[in-house]
């Protein structure tokens, strides 16, 4: 207990008012139970040093003991439609092909030609073979090693010590991992307890509808851990306040990689203290997801709703949206709690994969360090549930924003570009800040912040060779 303001200093501090779980038992369905049990452990309240997210020897602490070990997400299945079909994985100077083989699996290997080191390829596209563009030596693409011109003056090149170096790979629900490393944890192992929660959801019956990838000047860490709590909606997104309880929301950490911050929509959110009626809360929904405009047909739309008599407004978004998944997709969603439709279940997995839960269309992220501590890319991914019966198109391609332009100039975000670009104003800021801090010092909360404190943790096991 702090003595100065007789709080308690372990975590166990909550928000005034109507917790998640306390919220999950008004849900009009069953909830999943692994959505309502707790999981938290206090993990001290000692500041971050600044110097992870601006130093360059920090970085290369990262790139060498961390990176290489864990699984990264690579590709979706929808990325690799058809055999032959690849794409070009690159993190922290290391760059890979990602290629679909005849059978349906997946390799991975290394991009680069073992004759003098040219990229093999620098975009995503479709081969069976892999000619390098300087001299024509040439890769299947299994690795294994096809030709060379001039073979008569390579006597000392067998075509065993020519096969391309292969990453690890990894696949689930749709996903696909690569590592560096030989050894290690599988995948479901790595997950866990994700694999348990998502096989509810069934991401592998999804495919990606948005793609978009933007260079932000901020580190990679910094990025993320913005996306990793809640609260600084209060000031970053005042204009979701009136359909969020961001400080309703529920934290969960299960061992060292996965963590979840549970976002309540269709609440009011605790900062605002004026009693508002439940249709209010639900017409500030609508209007703010682009229903306020002048051809606007509301018989049409089947989020128009009327709040009925005795209803609150997350019920009535639940019962819209469970009737609206269900038409759109073919597969009955009646049995959906409101949660599952309705509230942001925003997963995390060490180091950089950021998957939504729930049966709405899923965001997912990922972020990726750049060429100096100062910069990193940040791709977003929409997945949305191919309508039953129907065979699984290929996902769309990335369109890649630069450092200079916005979220909003790609339109195919929505409502989500004007909110990324909230978030925008604050990193660039985030960083020179840490880089002009007298401290040196970052603090953190206890609850709602203790998934960047997992986060944190997890990374100094890598960096200090500790096990």
């Amino acid at each position: 207990m702090d003595a100065k303001t007789r709080m308690p200093v372990d975590g166990t501090a909550r928000c005034e008012g109507l917790d998640w779980n306390g919220l999950m038992a008004l849900d009009s369905k069953d909830v999943p139970e692994f959505l309502t049990e707790d999981s938290y452990t206090y993990r001290g309240s000692d500041p971050i040093e600044a110097s992870r997210y601006t130093s360059g020897e920090f970085a290369k602490l990262e790139r060498e003991r961390m990176w290489p070990f864990v699984w990264q997400f690579a590709a979706r299945e929808e990325d690799l439609h058809e055999p032959g079909d690849f794409v070009v994985y690159e993190n922290v100077g290391r760059s890979y092909i990602v290629s679909r083989q005849d059978d349906g699996s997946v390799r991975a290997f290394h991009n680069v030609c073992l004759h003098r080191g040219r990229k093999l390829r620098s975009e995503d596209g479709h081969a069976d073979r892999f000619v390098c563009p300087f001299h024509g030596f040439a890769w299947n693409k299994d690795a294994s090693f096809d030709a060379m011109p001039c073979k008569w003056d390579f006597p000392h090149l067998t075509d065993e010590k020519m096969a391309l170096p292969q990453a690890q790979v990894a696949r689930w629900q749709g996903y696909i991992f690569i590592r560096e490393a030989a050894e290690g944890p599988t995948i479901e192992e790595y997950l866990a307890p994700l694999p348990d929660h998502f096989k509810r959801w069934r991401h592998e019956e999804c495919t990606t509808v948005v793609r978009v990838a933007k260079a932000v000047p901020a580190n990679w860490k910094i990025v993320m851990e913005a996306f990793m709590e809640a609260w600084h909606t209060i000031v970053t997104h005042p204009q979701l306040l009136p359909f969020t309880g961001d400080c309703n929301a529920g934290y969960r950490t299960w061992g060292d990689n996965v963590n979840v911050n549970l976002v309540p929509f269709g609440i009011v959110s605790p900062h605002i203290t004026e009693t508002r009626s439940e249709q209010w809360i639900v017409d500030e929904f609508v209007k703010y997801n682009g229903r306020s405009s002048d051809n606007y047909d509301a018989d049409a739309d089947p989020m128009a709703i009327t709040v009925p008599e005795g209803m609150t407004a997350r019920q009535a978004l639940g019962d819209a949206m469970r009737a609206a998944y269900t038409a759109q997709t073919g597969y009955d969603h009646s049995e959906a709690s409101d949660c599952e439709v309705l509230d942001g279940l925003v997963y995390n997995v060490f180091p950089n994969f950021s998957p939504w839960g729930g049966y709405m269309p899923n965001i997912v992220y990922r972020w990726f360090p750049g060429d100096t501590p100062d910069t990193c890319v940040m791709e977003v991914r929409v997945l949305s549930r191919v309508p039953k019966g129907q065979p699984m198109p290929a996902g769309v391609p990335v369109k890649k924003l630069s450092i200079d332009q916005k979220w909003t100039e790609a339109p195919e975000l929505g409502m989500l570009g004007e909110v990324f670009e909230q978030d925008m104003e604050n990193l660039p800021e985030v960083q020179e800040g840490l880089h002009a801090s007298k401290t040196g010092e970052v603090n953190l909360a206890n609850y709602q912040e203790i998934r960047i404190r997992q986060f944190q943790d997890t990374l100094g096991k890598y960096v200090s060779g500790a096990d």
